[in-house]
């Protein structure tokens, strides 16, 4: 593929993070529609998307996102993320290797074009767990994907998970939750998403969240049934 001017890309700011976007570089993928599932740290999407992914099985595939920062404890290469030097993802990017990228807390962050299209050729419904600066890219291509956000019931609530999980360094965790308000704040414009979950309660989260996919669920149940 050939390189991207940059003339053809545009340029967004949040903050002190800078991503980009290219409309040239994401057409229409075949298979069934994706799902962007977006909202801060510590909302609750990856409890709620093992769930799914465990009552739904042969449903849905998970897009695998690619990242410069290092594997935390139990992290899977390949499985998580995408472990990557900065190097070798930039030169991907310019190959227009990406449907979106980001930067935060000094770590790039994004989701190449092939790990959807491997989920989508298998016939799933692709997941793509992004945030909000992702989610602005995306709405520049032609995926056409759900737009999901898991929102947590307050920051105070976000912030005691947050550093129940003892993750973070206390400037990390003030970024994250930095990016938090300006995420529960973007998620209540109109337009942005077609679902917006508040996750305080797992159960009633978890099946809103399986009623706004049914549709194309039970899609994917008619075409993948045997013949």
């Amino acid at each position: 593929m050939s390189l991207t001017r940059k003339v053809d890309r545009g340029e967004r700011h949040f903050g002190d993070d800078t991503y980009f976007w290219d409309h040239r570089h994401c057409r229409s993928m075949a298979g069934p529609r994706p799902v962007v599932l977006s909202g801060p740290s510590g909302a609750g999407k990856s409890t709620l998307l093992k769930r799914l992914m465990k009552e739904h099985e042969g449903i849905f595939g998970f897009s695998v996102s690619h990242t410069t920062r290092n594997p935390r404890p139990g992290e899977e290469n390949g499985k998580d993320y995408h472990y990557v030097t900065r190097e070798a993802m930039q030169a991907a990017i310019d190959r227009g290797e990406f449907i979106e990228n980001a930067e935060f807390s000094g770590n790039m962050y994004g989701t190449s074009k092939a790990a959807v299209q491997a989920v989508q050729a298998r016939n799933l419904i692709c997941i793509l767990d992004i945030d909000m600066q992702g989610v602005k890219n995306i709405k520049r291509t032609d995926l056409n994907p759900i737009y999901v956000s898991i929102q947590p019931p307050s920051m105070n609530i976000l912030e005691n998970r947050l550093r129940d999980r003892k993750t973070e360094s206390e400037d990390s965790l003030q970024k994250r939750l930095e990016a938090a308000h300006v995420d529960m704040k973007l998620s209540k414009e109109p337009g942005v998403f077609d679902v917006v979950i508040v996750n305080d309660n797992l159960e009633e989260a978890y099946l809103k969240l399986q009623d706004a996919l049914l549709e194309e669920i039970q899609q994917v149940k008619k075409n993948n049934m045997p013949s």
